[in-house]
Formats: structure tokens, C-alpha cells, sequence
């Protein structure tokens, strides 16, 4: 019995690990979910990771550390990940619907299509699924197909807007213009406000040559969706076709401003610009455009032109010369390059350019004295006739026509670029976000904030300042509510600056300081229960710490979110709401106490530093979590007062005012959140404002 006391011992060890390992991976499980929720796909990982390092034959973890690949655009990990856990579990719809995403983004389209029929099979009436399955079907040239789809979907879903919008592209597609306007009528009676219907109608008008039909429509695009950048691009070329070269040049320069890197938009400007002679900033776009793609011919031959016309000889001469490396039939490239030539001094170089032209000429005159009638570059005339109707003819060439005697023509994006994108409802599947339209999120103290779109004021409060004085925390913390996810180092650095606070605070227990230093190390690689756990501490240390409520509240906040948004997704499963306007936010009963933890935490902040406007602000938001909105537009009333410049609160006391039936009231605070940099509260006034004239 005695020889078998440590086997016995050792057998109750491994157990106590086993248990301990399965507490472990539900809790790092979790943790990965919410990183993910919160788009920390590169955290996110790290976490199922660990939890497919101790249980490989779970299936749900392959599955979520493939969607963190597919947002990190890791298509070919993420197809491999989704295959593993289809391998584990081949009952699941999710998996599918995910490795026919990464398909897609591969090129692999009846791949996908086998993955979105073995879906249906489990889910025969999923929107997202038949949406999907529809655009493949398309991309491989299966129009009947595509269309008996399209007739599947709306027989169960006959309010699904982009349904008709796939199918006016298959009318326009096979050349069918009146089926398709039919259809895309019936979208913009179903949902006027949808700026996808509106750039579908443009889309159509500009092929139909309706210039100013097109331009309309695209103008109502704008105004729903004032980011899209093809909206603008797509004006410019509706206002070019009507000789608006003004126009066509202000869409462009917005376009620009927008998305520096579009190079369609850089590309056309630098034509319009050489067209109304402003050779030095038309230069400047083709040169953007070679650092973007050294190898656009049609862009070098045309930055070799306005050198040649600004009088940099040397540097036309290096262009032709690269263009007709490329092209050594370019008879068009030899004439300016000899004309160059000559008036750079270059006799013998300009004589060898026309000698090859001549050469040329008497081809073609024994061509046709042979009866052969042949282009400059040797083709059949008719040859090159089907060409040319394939390019393209008049104004416009496609992206990737690469013809360099197309040159002077605009470029449009290809049909493949112009279509609609395949639905990608996951966010880590936990979340079911219907509303378009939605709050401003709450502020919190963190080291990170997104770039915004438009410059707007720096938070800033000497609450804040004083912790940045005591250099007592890692790095500089802002008050934001533009969060942004953690890149591989970063996530590297907090998991270390964790381990060196808990050294810090076992050699001095009873600083707050670096409790919640830890706390907010914490919260960065999403452990919100840990980080609420250290907050609590750090305020047991110091019960006027207000930075330590003001997070807590926050990080509360944002675990009920995570948890109502999975309660949404499960009662959710197989419906899809299409909402046309703002929907009230909802809060659940169930979490009631939770909501008054949050809400003691703001309460004391607002006692500890009655000027912090973004405390008010917070307990706003947790009110029209609680549909109490009267509640809510006193405190974003009390949070201007403190600053009067804070568009975020003029922006949620507007919507706010739209959810109590106040719509003047709303839209003057809309209004004034516009003119402080929320341009989106443009689009939200757009509709209201259609509604009040109707």
C-alpha cells in the first residue's frame, strides 16, 4: 500500500492540473472573445493560442482565431483555421459561412459556393449566406443562376434591399438596362435612405450616358454617406462627361483628401489638371501615381509630356525612353522623344527616333500596296477595331486596360472593383448590431487613440495632467473615445508591464497609483475582470482616486455591452432587421445592478471633480442604455455647459432628442456637432429633415 501512496499522490496531481487547466482555458477563452469583440484581432490570438495549446480538440477557438485572421486580412490561416474546426464539429453554420469569406478574398469562388450550399443545408433561410452565395455566382459569370437565387432570397426576405441591387446587376450585366432600373426603383421605395441604392442608380445612368441623372443621384449618395470615396470619384466622371471640368477637379481633390493613395483619383486629376494647363500639380499627381505603381506606363508617358512642356527635357526624355522600353511599337513616343532630343541638343539621338518612324511609314505604305491593311503597331485594323470595343471607347478606360495609346483617357475602376462586397456580419459572432445610426461611445483614460478623420479638440483635463506628472504610468494617458487595437509589440510590452507592477505594488501595497497603472496594462489586453479587480483595489487604497472610478465605470460598461450583445446575437440567430432610421437603445432588466455599479462609480467621480465634463458624459450614455432619456439629456446639457465645444455631447443630446420625438431640438444639436467635425450627424439630419417636408 505503502509503494502505492506516490502513484496515488501523483494521479491527484495531474487531475488538480486538469482542472485547473479547464477553469484556465474558459477564462483566456473568454478573454479572447472579448478582444476580438473589441477588434484586438492581433490580442485576440495570442489568447486562442493558448487555449488550442491545452485543448486541440476544441473546435470553437480554430474558429475565432480565424476570424482575427480574416480581419488581419490572413485569408489563407484563416481558411486553414475554419477547416480545423469544421474538422472538429461539421455541424456548425458559422464555420462555413467564415472559410467561404477567406475563400472569396483568395479568388476561390466555387470553393465558397461549396461552403455557402453546405451552410444553407443547416440554415436554408440566412440572409447573409444567400447574399454571399448570390455575388459568387455572379463573379463566375452564372446569371441564371445568380438570379434564381436572388428570386430564393426575397421569397422569404422580400424587404432585403441589396437582394435588388444584385439583381439590377445582373440585368446590367447582360445588357437588360429596363429590368435592371425596375428593380432598382423598387429598392429606393423600399429604403430611400440607402446611399448603396442611390450609387447603384448612378452606376447605371453613367453606363446608360445619363450624365446629370447620374450626378443627381450620386449627390443623394453623398449626403447619406459622405465617406465613400467612389461616390466622389464616380461624380467627377459623371461631371466630366457634361464638360464640368470645375466640378470634376473639386470631386477629385476630395476624393484625395479623403483616401491620399486612390490612385484613379490622382490619375485623372493630373489629366484634368495638364487639360486647364496646370502642368507642375498635374505632375505631382502622376508622380504620386509612379510611386504607387512604377511600372503605369500610361502615367509616365503622360508626366513625360508636362516635363517636356515645363522645359525638364532631360527628365522627359528618361520617361519616353522608359515608356518605350515597355512598348517598342509606340510610334507616338518616338515622335516626342526626337522632338526632345533635338531641343536638348541631342541631334544624333533625335535622328535614330526619326529614322525609326520612317521606317514605319514605308511599312505601312507597302502594307497597304500589298493589300494589307495594318495599323502602326502591325495588327489587322479590324483586329484592333475588337480591341478598342473592349477597352472601352470615348473618355474612359478601365483600371486595367494597360494600352498606352490610351493615355489621355480617364480611368474607371473595373467591373470587379464596382461591385457590391460580400457581407462579413462577424465581430466575433457575439454582437447584432442592426442600427445604423448610434451613440457616440463613452470616454476613457487610455495610452492609445485612433487618428481622427477631421482634427478635433484634445480632450484634456489636469485631473489627467497630474497623473502624467507623476510618471508613476508607462506612457502618456489621454481621455478618448476613439480606441484603437494593440499591434503584436504592444501587446508584448503590456503583458510585461503587468509583470513588473505586480512587482511594484508587493514591494509597496498601499499605492493606488500602481494598482490602477496595472489596471489599465489590464484593460489593454482586454482582462476587464482583472482590471476591475485592481481598480476596486486602487479605490480601497484611495477612496478619492477618481481616475480609478471613472475606468471602473467604463470597464463595466463595457463588459455589460459584451454581454448584451452575445444575449442579442443568440435571440438574433436567423433574423436580419433592415432599419431605415435611428432605433432606440435598449437595456436589459437583467443587468440592472450592474447599471447602478456604473452608475455609483460616475456619481462619485462627478463629487470629486465636478468640472470633468466627460463624467457627465459617460453617465449620459449609460442613461440612454437605460432608455431614460430625459435623464440623459440633462446630463449631455451639463457636460456642454462645462465645454462648450464638445461636439461628441451636442452629437448624443441630438439623437437623444430624435429618441423623445424632439426632432427640431435634435436637429439643432446635430447641427452644431456637424460644424465641430461629426460629419456623419450630415446624414442624419439629411433624412430628418426629408421627413419633417413630407
Amino acid at each position: 500500500m505503502k509503494k502505492l501512496r506516490p502513484l496515488l499522490i501523483l494521479l491527484l496531481m495531474v487531475l488538480a492540473m486538469g482542472a485547473t487547466a479547464q477553469i484556465n482555458t474558459d477564462r483566456v477563452m473568454m478573454i479572447g472573445r472579448n478582444a476580438l469583440y473589441f477588434e484586438d484581432y492581433v490580442l485576440s490570438i495570442q489568447y486562442f493560442n493558448q487555449v488550442i495549446d491545452a485543448k486541440p480538440y476544441l473546435h470553437a477557438p480554430y474558429f475565432f482565431r480565424g476570424l482575427a485572421k480574416l480581419n488581419l486580412e490572413d485569408y489563407q490561416g484563416a481558411e486553414q483555421d475554419c477547416s480545423e474546426a469544421i474538422g472538429r464539429n461539421p455541424f456548425v453554420v458559422d464555420y462555413y459561412q467564415l472559410r467561404g469569406l477567406a475563400r472569396i478574398n483568395q479568388g476561390r469562388f466555387q470553393d465558397a459556393i461549396s461552403d455557402y450550399n453546405q451552410a444553407l443545408v443547416h440554415a436554408p433561410q440566412n440572409v447573409g449566406i444567400w447574399h454571399n452565395l448570390i455575388l459568387c455566382k455572379m463573379r463566375e459569370k452564372d446569371y441564371d443562376g445568380a438570379r434564381a437565387d436572388v428570386q430564393q432570397l426575397l421569397a422569404f426576405a422580400p424587404r432585403y434591399v441589396p437582394a435588388y441591387l444584385m439583381s439590377a446587376e445582373v440585368w446590367m450585366k447582360q445588357k437588360d438596362t429596363l429590368k435592371a432600373e425596375a428593380d432598382i426603383a423598387q429598392a429606393l421605395k423600399l429604403d430611400k435612405y440607402n446611399a448603396d441604392v442611390w450609387s447603384a442608380s448612378a452606376i447605371l445612368h453613367l453606363q446608360q450616358e445619363r450624365f446629370q441623372e447620374a450626378e443627381e443621384d450620386l449627390g443623394q449618395a453623398i449626403h447619406l454617406a459622405s465617406m465613400n470615396v467612389g461616390n466622389y470619384i464616380n461624380r467627377a466622371l459623371a461631371r466630366y462627361h457634361q464638360n464640368n471640368l470645375r466640378g470634376a477637379m473639386s470631386d477629385y481633390d476630395q476624393a484625395v483628401d479623403m483616401d491620399p493613395n486612390n490612385l484613379i483619383a490622382h490619375y485623372n486629376r493630373g489629366l484634368l489638371r495638364a487639360q486647364v494647363g496646370d502642368d507642375n500639380r498635374a505632375i505631382e499627381d502622376f508622380d504620386r501615381v509612379i510611386e504607387m505603381e512604377p511600372d503605369n506606363m500610361m502615367a509616365i508617358y503622360n508626366r513625360g509630356l508636362l516635363r517636356d512642356q515645363t522645359g525638364n527635357l532631360r527628365g522627359a526624355i528618361e520617361d519616353y525612353s522608359a515608356v518605350l522600353d515597355e512598348y517598342p511599337n509606340f510610334l507616338a513616343g518616338y515622335q516626342q522623344r526626337a522632338t526632345a532630343r533635338r531641343k536638348s541638343g541631342d541631334r544624333r539621338g533625335a535622328e535614330k527616333d526619326e529614322a525609326i518612324l520612317l521606317k514605319a511609314e514605308i511599312d505601312q505604305r507597302n502594307a497597304w500596296a500589298a493589300g494589307k491593311q495594318t495599323n502602326q503597331m502591325g495588327k489587322n485594323v479590324s483586329e484592333e477595331k475588337d480591341e478598342e470595343e473592349e477597352e472601352g471607347s470615348g473618355k474612359t478606360r478601365k483600371k486595367s486596360n494597360r494600352n498606352v495609346k490610351n493615355y489621355r483617357k480617364l480611368v474607371v475602376a473595373d467591373n470587379e472593383e464596382l461591385q457590391q462586397k460580400y457581407k462579413n456580419e462577424y465581430r466575433g459572432k457575439v454582437q447584432n448590431r442592426n442600427v445604423k445610426v448610434e451613440l457616440e461611445p463613452m470616454f476613457v483614460l487610455t495610452y492609445y487613440q485612433k487618428e481622427s478623420e477631421v482634427k478635433r479638440t484634445v480632450a484634456y483635463h489636469k485631473m489627467v495632467d497630474e497623473l502624467n506628472n507623476a510618471q508613476v504610468l508607462g506612457k502618456r494617458l489621454y481621455i478618448t473615445n476613439q480606441e484603437t487595437p494593440l499591434n503584436q509589440s504592444q501587446v508584448e510590452e503590456h503583458f510585461a508591464s503587468v509583470d513588473n507592477y505586480t512587482k511594484a505594488i508587493v514591494e509597496a501595497p498601499q499605492r493606488a497609483d500602481l494598482q490602477f497603472a496595472r489596471a489599465l496594462d489590464l484593460y489593454l489586453v482586454q482582462d476587464l475582470a482583472s482590471a476591475i479587480d485592481d481598480l476596486t483595489q486602487a479605490i480601497l487604497k484611495d477612496e478619492n482616486f477618481a481616475p480609478a472610478y471613472f475606468n471602473r465605470a467604463l470597464v463595466r460598461c463595457k463588459q455589460l455591452e459584451y454581454q448584451r450583445a452575445e444575449e442579442a446575437a443568440e435571440e438574433a440567430a436567423h433574423t436580419q432587421a433592415l432599419q431605415t432610421k435611428p432605433e432606440l437603445p435598449t437595456g436589459r432588466m437583467g443587468h440592472v445592478h450592474e447599471y447602478e455599479l456604473v452608475r455609483a462609480d460616475l456619481d462619485k467621480v462627478i463629487q470629486l471633480a465636478p468640472d470633468f465634463e466627460y463624467a457627465y458624459y459617460n453617465r449620459a450614455v449609460l442613461f440612454c442604455q437605460q432608455n431614460d432619456y430625459h435623464a440623459a439629456v440633462v446630463d449631455f446639457g451639463k457636460a456642454i455647459e462645462v465645454n462648450p465645444n464638445f461636439g461628441e455631447a451636442y452629437f448624443n443630446r441630438g439623437l437623444t432628442y430624435i429618441f423623445l420625438g424632439q426632432v427640431k431640438e435634435g436637429l439643432a444639436d446635430l447641427s452644431k456637432a456637424g460644424e465641430m467635425g461629426l460629419f456623419k450627424a450630415y446624414n442624419i439630419i439629411k433624412r430628418y429633415t426629408d421627413e419633417e417636408g413630407e
